[in-house]
């Protein structure tokens, strides 16, 4: 078994606070993933502090191999105790996902993390057990392809307390809820999109607590690759065009020249779509035996621009119906942030002559800008990149 994870996650600030009291951290090693999520007592300035303390402190000894005793200690002695409330000054989750599909969960004062699989909602057991005079909930098992968990602060579970629902939005409607969602969507950004915006429909758009969602759906390993550009010399046609295509998962050809080339290597036509619903983004096109042909510059500028949007955090449903649509610049970027954990690239270096008398001021150095950036903001998003250069 070879399993990645697809993570997302969404924060919701307390009303009229500009700093989130809640911290995500996602840490790769090299046979695991590790999400954690820690929220900071009270709001503001200094939950914040608290909550990326705690999680810095987390992810920097879980990478170096400590036990969860050690962390926990840490934290306690770190971390002091409210003279007032008599608690811990942050709570948290971590989960922990091996390549080899063990998974580890352990919880300290946060609400319990939601587990769907088969459309079911699952408790598993777990042990119980007191470091620091902490009470600490610990869960070892094995993933499926297709489980989801969610990780919540618990601004959630008070969702909607004294405007909407008396008691706030308890976990069992939550869980319900995010089961129902579950159904209707795969990827994880949808899934914490649909529940923050739950969260915020409850609170009425005036959060009375830092809420914050964190999903983590299993998956296998998915490949994108994509050929854009000519290569530098026309005898390499052949030898790039086999690379790409022996290589496996989904097939993107983006540019007029570079389709050309896949097209006659290939034996096959170049059929355009009639179908231009957006005139700020060219047609595609398709060719039979790839999953997606586009137009070039234009084309590979529109996706990245929905990739950096989805990057920095500003996507709603509202983005999911932009990167639903119909066209070639939605298409891969919807490809790269749902459909894939590693992205392969196939660059020619040729100069675009179709581009030589035009007067757009373009040269090899607007497409190779283009697949640098295509390359950091992948990676942002946890992809792993290779670039093959012809």
């Amino acid at each position: 078994m070879n399993v990645s994870i697809d993570v997302s996650w969404k924060s919701l600030n307390k009303y009229q606070e500009e700093l989130c009291g809640d911290k995500v951290e996602i840490l790769k090693t090299g046979d695991s993933d590790i999400v954690i999520l820690a929220d900071g007592m009270g709001s503001g300035v200094k939950a914040n502090i608290l909550a990326t303390l705690t999680s810095k402190i987390l992810g920097t000894m879980f990478l170096n191999g400590a036990s969860i005793e050690s962390c926990v200690e840490t934290i306690a002695k770190t971390l002091p105790v409210c003279k007032v409330r008599e608690v811990a000054y942050a709570t948290f989750s971590i989960l922990q996902i091996f390549h080899n599909g063990n998974a580890y969960l352990v919880e300290f004062d946060n609400p319990d993390c939601v587990f769907i699989r088969d459309e079911k909602i699952v408790k598993y057991p777990y042990r119980e057990r007191m470091i620091q005079g902490k009470k600490i909930r610990e869960y070892r098992f094995k993933v499926k392809l297709n489980d989801c968990f969610v990780l919540m602060s618990d601004g959630v579970i008070y969702a909607g307390v004294g405007e909407i629902l008396n008691f706030g939005w308890t976990w069992e409607s939550m869980a319900e809820y995010t089961l129902k969602c579950t159904k209707e969507t795969l990827s994880a950004s949808r899934l914490a999109s649909l529940l923050s915006q739950a969260c915020d429909d409850l609170y009425e758009q005036r959060p009375g607590d830092d809420t914050t969602i964190a999903v983590v759906r299993v998956e296998k390993r998915q490949i994108v690759n994509i050929f854009t550009g000519p290569p530098e010399n026309k005898e390499d046609d052949q030898r790039l065009m086999k690379d790409f295509m022996h290589s496996e998962g989904k097939k993107v050809v983006s540019g007029g020249t570079s389709a050309n080339i896949a097209a006659r290597v290939l034996h096959k036509n170049i059929i355009t779509s009639i179908n231009y619903t957006d005139p700020n983004v060219p047609p595609a096109a398709s060719i039979e035996g790839l999953d997606l042909v586009t137009e070039g510059v234009l084309t590979l500028g529109k996706a990245l621009t929905l990739l950096r949007q989805y990057e920095s955090d500003d996507f709603d449903v509202e983005f999911f119906d932009e990167l639903d649509a119909d066209n070639g610049a939605s298409r891969l970027a919807k490809m790269i942030i749902e459909e894939c954990t590693e992205l392969r690239m196939f660059v020619g270096r040729a100069k675009n002559t179709a581009h030589k008398d035009s007067s757009l001021p373009f040269d090899l150095s607007v497409r190779m800008n283009l697949v640098e950036q295509l390359k950091d903001v992948a990676e942002h998003l946890g992809k792993q990149v290779t670039i093959t250069y012809y």
